[in-house]
């Protein structure tokens, strides 16, 4: 019996290391001991591969005097480029690798609130070109901190959302014409001309509807949140006091990730010593305050956030940056939140980040060396150097990575849903660009897989509403997925099943030469909507508009159509 209970704590510590979550400083080992100086509220970080050698590059946002820094990903370690068209030596807020033409290589945006904003074309190998003056986006000084892109209405080009931290310039919505030029529509599209003294926004789809609405972070307590809601037209509404959303607190970030893993994408907002907010999704258009039962109040000066599986155990973390260097005992200058999977975060006793007391302001995620374990990045303020957190944890957990290559959406696949399956189980992920306080996490989207070394499946929502499946997927690898390419829903027409007309106003006709069993109603991340027994109709008058799928199962199989609702 002893030796029993002797070998079964063995297990338990063995198991505990094996799981230990370490992260450790090696910024200056892996080629950046560097800083960004002292700008007012931070710098912002990029983790996107800028030269699409496979590998995440950094590009830091500075303060007034130094220009834009890039460092080149060798190998896991950082060699710093140079670019000799890009020579903005005043203070910058955020950097935007994005590929504006979809021609396959990156563009560059940056914001300032000093000195206006730029849009560079990289006309290919990294020859950058001013397009701003005939992109049509202001060169007026707007004060602009954070830049998101999203597609507002899934033409397939991204736009842009522009924060001004100002108190008398509106934030701006930028429509992409598609030709390397921009038309202001945020009057159009319903966006207020007020101003917000905005720090961040980020695009993500909270109805799960098919289309990107808009969140976005307000300073100061007279100046609420807001939740704009897109219609699927080009214009948004504004949901934020029906969401439960339009907070009034000193908010910096908006982060997005699906912390409970039930397909409703979640927020969390950084504030001051009061208390951060995580809003869980409800998954009816409306938000819950989940903050004290989760754990995450912070209570300290919060700025970026990433969610991340640091461990790869199937639910995503926390790291939250802070300006206060550590000196006054009762507030934090960071802080790591594991998800221990209940909906619950704890700070572990013991998870590395030895040194973590700068002030802190923007971080972004990526695996830079390619082991699977997600690495943070920190751009820090009061001239202190960067942190590379590298993540070292001990742990024999698999994962998986996925990247996107849009054809009818944009080719950066931003916009997108990703989900995996596991024996039921489910992860989901979503694309962003620009997201967190003025920051840019890596495109390839990672996934903890526990024990586990096969999924079931992997399922990629695409803005045009293309659904790509990939079936029994081995671990440990990254898989580049591109739309249309894959399982997707012409393949499962094998009854040459069709809609009488789509788009739909209040029922749904199916033409088949079969008898029709079941009709099953879906949203685009899978959950059960309707269902409809012996009929080729299907009333879905009260359903919101939005992409669905709808499932036809005859004699001869299921066929999945993609159907659109006005």
């Amino acid at each position: 019996m002893i030796k029993k209970y002797i070998f079964f704590l063995f297990l338990l510590v063995s198991n505990t290391i094996l799981s230990q979550i370490n992260f450790q400083d090696e910024a200056l080992a892996l080629g950046v001991n560097v800083s960004s100086g002292t700008p007012f509220l931070g710098s912002g970080v990029s983790l996107v591969d800028f030269d699409k050698d496979g590998w995440d590059d950094i590009t830091l946002a500075t303060g007034a005097g130094q220009n834009i820094r890039f460092f080149k990903n060798v190998n896991g370690t950082f060699v710093e480029q140079v670019f000799s068209t890009i020579n903005l030596n005043y203070r910058t807020k955020s950097i935007s690798w994005v590929d504006i033409d979809n021609d396959g290589d990156k563009d560059l945006f940056v914001t300032s609130d000093t000195d206006g904003n730029k849009l560079f074309e990289n006309t290919g190998s990294l020859t950058f070109v001013d397009i701003t003056s005939s992109s049509g986006i202001s060169t007026a000084n707007m004060f602009s901190y954070g830049a998101t892109w999203g597609d507002i209405d899934n033409d397939g080009f991204l736009d842009v959302f522009i924060n001004n931290r100002s108190e008398t310039i509106s934030n701006k919505l930028y429509k992409n014409n598609g030709n390397n030029t921009f038309v202001d529509v945020s009057a159009t599209a319903g966006i207020s001309s007020s101003a917000y003294m905005s720090f961040c926004a980020a695009f993500f789809d909270f109805n799960n509807d098919g289309w990107q609405d808009i969140y976005i972070s307000n300073d100061k307590y007279n100046n609420a949140n807001i939740m704009y809601k897109n219609n699927g037209d080009g214009t948004f509404v504004d949901e934020s006091e029906y969401s439960g959303t339009n907070i009034s607190i000193d908010a910096m970030t908006t982060t997005i990730g699906d912390y409970n893993n039930d397909g409703w994408f979640d927020i969390y907002v950084t504030n001051t010593t009061a208390g951060n907010v995580l809003f869980r999704n409800e998954g009816d258009g409306t938000f819950a305050n989940a903050t004290e039962g989760s754990g995450t109040s912070y209570n300290s000066i919060g700025w970026g956030t990433v969610f991340l599986d640091a461990e790869n155990d199937k639910d995503i973390d926390m790291y939250v940056s802070g300006s206060l260097d550590g000196t006054v005992p009762s507030f934090v200058s960071a802080a790591f939140y594991e998800n221990i999977g209940t909906g619950i975060f704890q700070a572990p006793a013991n998870a590395g980040f030895l040194g973590d007391n700068s002030e802190s302001y923007s971080n972004a995620v990526s695996d830079i060396n390619k082991d699977g374990l997600i690495d943070i990045v920190v751009n820090n303020g009061g001239d202190d150097n960067v942190f590379i957190w590298k993540n070292l944890s001990t742990t024999t957990n698999n994962w998986l990575k996925v990247s996107l290559e849009g054809v009818q959406s944009n080719i950066d696949g931003i916009g997108s849903v990703i989900e995996i399956s596991i024996n039921g189980d489910k992860q989901y992920r979503y694309t962003h660009s620009g997201e967190g306080y003025m920051s840019q996490n890596s495109t390839t989207e990672s996934f903890g897989l526990g024990n586990d070394t096969t999924i079931d499946y992997v399922k990629v929502t695409w803005l045009s509403g293309v659904v790509d499946i990939i079936n029994n997927v081995s671990a440990n690898q990254t898989i580049h997925i591109v739309e249309n390419s894959t399982l997707s829903n012409n393949d499962f027409q094998i009854n040459k099943v069709s809609l009488q007309s789509n788009p739909v106003n209040d029922v749904i006709v199916v033409n088949s030469k079969l008898p029709v069993y079941k009709l099953e109603l879906y949203s685009m991340l899978g959950q059960s909507v309707l269902v409809q027994e012996n009929s080729r109709k299907m009333e879905v008058s009260q359903l919101n508009a939005g992409h669905y799928l709808l499932y036809v199962s005859t004699a001869q199989g299921t066929s999945i159509l993609k159907w659109i609702k006005q």
